[in-house]
């Protein structure tokens, strides 16, 4: 059976009639999205690595109890799973004081361009953390879809199931988010190239 060619719910159904290398493809299909997802919230590596091991524990647990429908997406099933896992995280380290770390990861290290030379690369990594810095200052809502909008690429009625908001607040909350970058921006006197 060639597993690339069959949708998530039939990787599922096969999965669940004993053929591993289907789950291991919806996997695959899908770790980029989670992971990073997961990584821009917690902002740590092995944290990150952690929670993205758990949510695909608590998937295979879920699918082998019978659990899980297939009314929705399954990507989506999966990115409420890791947003709840994140929250999770996020309260229990509220209790502990807060550490910075000094990661290396940058997603922009992730995103290749063909065309660009070490200067306009040098460039386009300070504008990007330039970018990072302002979107880590906006309050948890609008961060979150800021996050989930342009770094998950979700749209925003998938950002409204994850979130349980409306669509209507989603979309207000990343309208507060541009408007206070912008401010953020005059504010610091910013040049973003």
């Amino acid at each position: 059976m060639q597993v690339m060619s069959l949708t998530d719910r039939e990787l599922i159904g096969a999965y669940l009639e004993g053929n591993d290398s289907a789950f291991e493809e919806l996997l695959n299909r899908h770790r980029q999205k989670i992971y990073t997802s997961i990584y821009l919230f917690v902002k740590d590596h092995a944290q990150a690595e952690d929670i993205f091991q758990e949510v695909f524990i608590k998937i295979i647990d879920t699918l082998r109890k019978g659990k899980y429908n297939h009314e929705g997406k399954f990507v989506q099933w999966a990115m409420r799973i890791s947003y709840n896992m994140c929250v999770d995280q996020f309260r229990r380290n509220k209790r502990r004081p807060k550490v910075n770390s000094t990661e290396t990861f940058d997603i922009f290290d992730v995103i290749q361009s063909k065309d660009a030379n070490a200067e306009q690369r040098i460039m386009q990594s300070q504008t990007h953390a330039k970018v990072r810095q302002l979107v880590d200052m906006l309050p948890p809502e609008q961060r979150e879809v800021v996050i989930l909008r342009h770094y998950a690429e979700m749209s925003f009625k998938e950002i409204a199931a994850l979130t349980r908001v409306s669509i209507n607040t989603a979309l207000g909350r990343m309208r507060y988010a541009l408007i206070n970058i912008r401010k953020m921006i005059e504010e610091k006197n910013l040049v973003l190239q």
